[in-house]
């Protein structure tokens, strides 16, 4: 109690600047495609554990993870940055040569804060890249690219969350917390000029810049001690209503919408010994509930849907679940060590291979590993490094040129592995 009366003071003079450079750092950019394109985790002791995170409160992202951690992670600030390498690939079988998309490294950070204000209340506030999908592919010499446009072929986007958290007592050693989303997220698409006659609005298909929209969303959870073994935990967060692409209402469902799909999870945590802690989660995410992600790719084109219109054609994605499993092992007082492994579906299906050239997100497995180094009591350096195991997906090509189109049921194929490095510095009040 001592601990949480000094850092209320504390806390208040901190949040306002802490919130501002959280943004800017925040802003630098975000490009992954791991859990189809949400990362595996969040904070980069989640990371080092295959992403389980739900029935823990062992740094600030509770904004992300779960709610009602904040009420039991203490008064804490943590900042992160990792190094994403994503390597993702595509041809034509038999008729192109296999095309590299091209930035194969991007610095993503994150931010978390957290106050314990007394027994029975804490605040928080996590700022983070949701998750994004990046890919830029080369022209062939003639100038032509995969899909047959001009020049490079790609996309990217970024979703960037700012969610502020209350957790309450509702009894003794449980938890409910809530976080408003606060969501900006950024959109460009280039080298689609060979689709301008499947598009409902082919002036807002491709090459028009970088567009942005915003949306509110929120994030309920409940954390709860059966005990002093066992932690469990729940988080939820429905499907966020974003503002519309206008640049690209040409290439999106729905003329330019692109909402975040709703997403939720439960976890337990068990306290093993003094020293050894596992913990798992068990998450699904939505992708089947937003039209522009979901809607089938060439099976609407081939049914005259035009791109950009309310049943036109998406990515094809359904929804997927995820097995986290991670464990944490305290070797003495100034080293813990982790290691997770991360098992989630492919939400890309067979038939939509060629329209994922441009989001190959078909990562299905992770391995992990992390650290922390605890120098004195209030400061902690933590380091976490994560493999995802390279994946492929085949099937059909379509030949639009010819009438009626020409169709190859082998002829995409699409591919991606990823490794991924991070530091995070973390500060108890």
């Amino acid at each position: 109690m001592h601990h949480a009366t000094e850092g209320r003071p504390l806390a208040a003079r901190r949040i306002p600047r802490i919130t501002l450079a959280a943004v800017a750092l925040a802003c630098a950019g975000a490009a992954q495609a791991t859990n189809g394109y949400f990362p595996h985790g969040f904070g980069l002791k989640a990371k080092g554990m295959g992403g389980a995170s739900i029935a823990l409160a062992h740094d600030g992202f509770a904004g992300v993870n779960n709610p009602a951690a904040a009420l039991f992670a203490g008064s804490r600030m943590d900042v992160g940055a990792e190094i994403f390498r994503p390597y993702r690939d595509a041809q034509f079988v038999g008729q192109t040569p296999v095309v590299d998309s091209g930035r194969t490294a991007f610095l993503i950070p994150e931010f978390g804060y957290n106050a314990r204000l007394s027994e029975t209340l804490a605040v928080g506030l996590t700022v983070y890249g949701n998750g994004g999908m990046n890919t830029s592919y080369a022209p062939f010499p003639n100038g032509q690219n995969l899909l047959g446009g001009t020049g490079k072929l790609g996309v990217d986007l970024m979703q960037l969350i700012v969610a502020p958290t209350l957790a309450i007592q509702v009894a003794e050693g449980h938890a409910l917390g809530v976080s408003p989303l606060l969501v900006w997220q950024r959109f460009e698409a280039y080298g689609l000029q060979g689709f301008a006659g499947m598009s409902s609005d082919p002036a807002n298909l491709t090459n028009r810049g970088k567009d942005n929209s915003t949306g509110i969303g929120v994030r309920v959870g409940y954390m709860g001690k059966l005990g002093d073994r066992v932690t469990v935990g729940a988080a939820y967060s429905p499907r966020v209503r974003m503002g519309r692409f206008d640049k690209y209402r040409g290439l999106f469902a729905g003329a330019g919408d692109l909402d975040i799909p709703a997403n939720y999870g439960v976890g337990v945590a068990l306290q093993l010994t003094p020293a050894w802690t596992l913990a798992l989660d068990a998450t699904r995410i939505r992708y089947g509930g937003v039209p522009s992600i979901a809607n089938g790719s060439l099976s609407q084109v081939m049914a005259g849907q035009p791109l950009g219109a309310a049943s036109g054609p998406g990515f094809g994605w359904r929804d997927i679940s995820i097995v986290k499993l991670g464990v944490q092992w305290q070797m003495d007082e100034r080293w813990t060590l982790r290691a997770g492994v991360n098992k989630g579906g492919n939400p890309i299906r067979a038939q939509d291979a060629m329209f994922n050239i441009l989001a190959p997100g078909v990562i299905r497995e992770h391995v992990t590993f992390g650290a922390t180094y605890t120098p004195d009591k209030q400061t902690e350096w933590t380091f976490a490094l994560w493999h995802g195991r390279r994946e492929t997906v085949v099937g059909p090509s379509v030949d639009f040129s010819t009438n009626p189109p020409g169709v190859n049921p082998t002829g995409t194929r699409i591919g991606m592995h990823q490794n991924g490095f991070g530091v995070q510095y973390s500060r108890k009040f």
